[in-house]
C-alpha cells in the first residue's frame, strides 16, 4: 500500500505544506546565518571589555583592597577571577562555529595568546584569560552569555503562525478540488445512465469553464437519448401496426405449413422491436422501491415452466431483499433466460440462483450451453453483437446482453459473464443491497 495519497485534495494540501515548512527552515537558516556574527562580534566585545576593565581595576587598586574588589565583582557581576596554573585541567572549547569565531575576535583585541574555555577545573562559565605582565588570570563570566536565549514564547507564535498557514493552504485547496469532486460525481451519474443535476458554474475561471462545458454536455447527452427513445418508439409503433395487420391476414390464411413459419417470424420481428424499445428506455419511469429477488426468481420460474421450459430455482433458507426497480430487474433476468435458452438448447434445465455476499447481492442464471471463449465476453455485452462461431443459430437484434448490462449499471451493480465447469455459461448480476 503507497504511503502517498491520491486524492488531489490531499497531495496538493501536502505539497503546500512541505514547501511552507521548507521554507520556514530555510528562513531560519538565513536568520541564523547572518544574526551569528553581528552576535559572536558584541559577546567579543564584551569579553575584552570585562578583561581589560578588570585587568585595570586590579592593577590601579591598592593591595589590600584588591580581595574587596574581587568580592563586589562576583557579588554584583558575576564575574570571578583566577590565578592560571601551568598544570590546570583546561577544557577545549566545543566544535561550534561560534564559539571559535568569538575567540578569533578576543584575540585581536586582546592578543594572540588569550584563550577562551567553557570549562576550567571542572567548574563551568565563560572564562577568558588575561595577563598582568607575567602573570596569567582567568575572569570567569556567567555561561549564558555565550548561549542564545530563544523565548518559548516565540515557539508558540511561530507554531500559531505555521498552523494558520497551513490551514489557509487546506482551505485554498479545497475550494479548488470541492468543483472537481462534483464534476467527478456527475460524470459517474452519466456513466451510469442517469442526467445529474448541473453543476455550478463558479470560482477560478478555469473551474467555471470546464462546469459549463460538462452541463452542455450532460443536457446533449440528455437530448440525444430523448431524441432516440422518441425515434425508435415511433418506428416501433409504425412497425407494428402493419404487423398486426400481417398477423391478421396469416391467422386467415388456409395454409397451415404457411401460416405456421410466416406467424413464427411475425413474432420474431416483433420481439426484436420489443429489444430495441427496452435497449431506448431508460428507466420507464418506474420508482424504485424494496423487492423480493427470490421471490420474483421464483415466479418467473413457473412461468417458464408453464410454457413448456425447464428452468428450476431453489429458493434460498436467507432473505434476498433489494431496493430496484421491479420491472426492470424482471426484464433483466427474463433476457438472460430467454438467451441461455435460445443457445443452450432444451436437453438440460437452465438453473437461476440468488445469494447475498456481505453488501451485494448475487443473481445467477447458469446453463450447459456452448459457452463463450473468455476473450470475448465483454464484447458480448455491447449492442447488436452475436458470437456466430459458438451459437451459430442466432435471432433477434443482439440486444438481449446489452439491455442486461444498461439495466445493472443504472442500478450501480455489474453484470459479468462466467465459465462454468464442466461447460456452459453463468451470466451474474451483482447488485449493492442493504
Amino acid at each position: 500500500m503507497s504511503l502517498v495519497p491520491r486524492s488531489l485534495l490531499w497531495r496538493t494540501f501536502l505539497l503546500v505544506a512541505l514547501l511552507m515548512l521548507l521554507s520556514v527552515a530555510a528562513w531560519f537558516a538565513i536568520f541564523n546565518t547572518y544574526e551569528r556574527e553581528p552576535r559572536a562580534r558584541q559577546l567579543a566585545q564584551t569579553l575584552a571589555s570585562v578583561a581589560n576593565l578588570t585587568r585595570a581595576a586590579l592593577i590601579s587598586a591598592r593591595s589590600d583592597a584588591r580581595r574587596e574588589l574581587l568580592k563586589e565583582l562576583s557579588d554584583r557581576e558575576g564575574i570571578h577571577i583566577y590565578p592560571a596554573d601551568a598544570d590546570e585541567q583546561v577544557t577545549p572549547l566545543p566544535d561550534r562555529p561560534f564559539l571559535h569565531r568569538v575567540e578569533e575576535l578576543v584575540r585581536e583585541q586582546l592578543g594572540p595568546d588569550t584563550r577562551l574555555t567553557l570549562e576550567r577545573e571542572g567548574e563551568r562559565a565563560l572564562f577568558v584569560s588575561f595577563r598582568i605582565e607575567d602573570d596569567a588570570y582567568w575572569v570567569a563570566l556567567p555561561r549564558e552569555r555565550a548561549e542564545r536565549i530563544f523565548p518559548i514564547g516565540w515557539l508558540g507564535w511561530g507554531g500559531a503562525a505555521l498552523l494558520l498557514s497551513l490551514a489557509g493552504a487546506w482551505l485554498i485547496v479545497f475550494r479548488i478540488t470541492r468543483p472537481l469532486k462534483a464534476l467527478q460525481t456527475a460524470a459517474r451519474k452519466v456513466g451510469a445512465g442517469e442526467t445529474p443535476p448541473p453543476l455550478p458554474e463558479s470560482g477560478p475561471t478555469e473551474i467555471a469553464t470546464v462546469a459549463h462545458a460538462f452541463n452542455q454536455m450532460s443536457a446533449d447527452l440528455a437530448r440525444l437519448d430523448q431524441d432516440r427513445a422518441l425515434i425508435l418508439a415511433g418506428i416501433s409503433h409504425d412497425l407494428r401496426t402493419p404487423l398486426t395487420r400481417l398477423r391478421m391476414g396469416i391467422e386467415m390464411s388456409a395454409d397451415e405449413f404457411l401460416k405456421d413459419g410466416m406467424s413464427a417470424d411475425v413474432e420474431e420481428m416483433d420481439k426484436t422491436i420489443g429489444q430495441f424499445l427496452d435497449f431506448a428506455r431508460s428507466d420507464g419511469g418506474e420508482a424504485v422501491v424494496e423487492i423480493d429477488v427470490a421471490a420474483l426468481l421464483d415466479e418467473l420460474a413457473l412461468q417458464y415452466r408453464r410454457r413448456g421450459f425447464a428452468v428450476e430455482f431453489a429458493v434460498p433458507p436467507a432473505p434476498t431483499f433489494l431496493t430496484a426497480r421491479p420491472q426492470a430487474l424482471r426484464r433483466a433476468v427474463a433476457n438472460l433466460i430467454d438467451n441461455a435458452l435460445r443457445y443452450a438448447g432444451h436437453e438440460q434445465p437452465v438453473e437461476l440462483a440468488t445469494a447475498q455476499q456481505k453488501n451485494e447481492l448475487l443473481i445467477e442464471v447458469r446453463d450447459r450451453g456452448p459457452g463463450i471463449p473468455a476473450e470475448e465476453m465483454e464484447r458480448m455485452k455491447r449492442p447488436f453483437t452475436r458470437l456466430d462461431d459458438a451459437r451459430s443459430n442466432a435471432v433477434g437484434a443482439g440486444l438481449g446482453l446489452a439491455i442486461v448490462d444498461r439495466i445493472v449499471r443504472a442500478h450501480g451493480g455489474r453484470f459479468e459473464l462466467l465459465a462454468r465447469d464442466g461447460g456452459g455459461l453463468a451470466a451474474r448480476v451483482t447488485l449493492p443491497a442493504p
